[in-house]
């Protein structure tokens, strides 16, 4: 038996504000939506080419307050590979969104507007 990543879910706080950050700060596009006309919840895929895997979004209508990650949340991240490091490390750097980083390993993370991270590193199959 064999399995694949489909993709990762997050809970946001404010929808359109996530979805514009993935998509300014890591090129993701909307893949699909499920909006049930009920409207309890609203859940959003992006993606970014070349990837079958997805980040899931999920809002929902009754949460008042951002969510309380606890004290393990800087552990619990997506990581994406950047085809230019430099280039992704000065626009992450201009955005003001690099919140860790770790030059030793070539890694760095970003956090996005619910306070989740985002680890960006390098291409190691590329010669440095």
């Amino acid at each position: 038996m064999k399995y694949t990543i489909k993709h990762t879910n997050i809970p946001v706080f404010d929808l359109e504000k996530s979805i514009k950050f993935y998509e300014e700060a890591l090129g993701m596009k909307v893949a699909r939506r499920n909006e049930p006309e009920h409207g309890s919840f609203k859940i959003v895929y992006l993606e970014v080419e070349n990837s079958s895997h997805q980040l899931e979004l999920t809002w929902y209508r009754d949460k008042k307050d951002p969510w309380n990650k606890g004290d393990i949340y800087e552990d619990l991240h997506v990581c994406f590979m950047a085809d230019d490091y430099e280039a992704s490390y000065k626009k992450h750097k201009e955005m003001g969104i690099i919140c860790y980083e770790n030059t030793t390993m070539g890694i760095y993370f970003i956090a996005d507007p619910d306070g989740y991270w985002m680890e960006i590193t390098r291409d190691r199959t590329k010669t440095q």
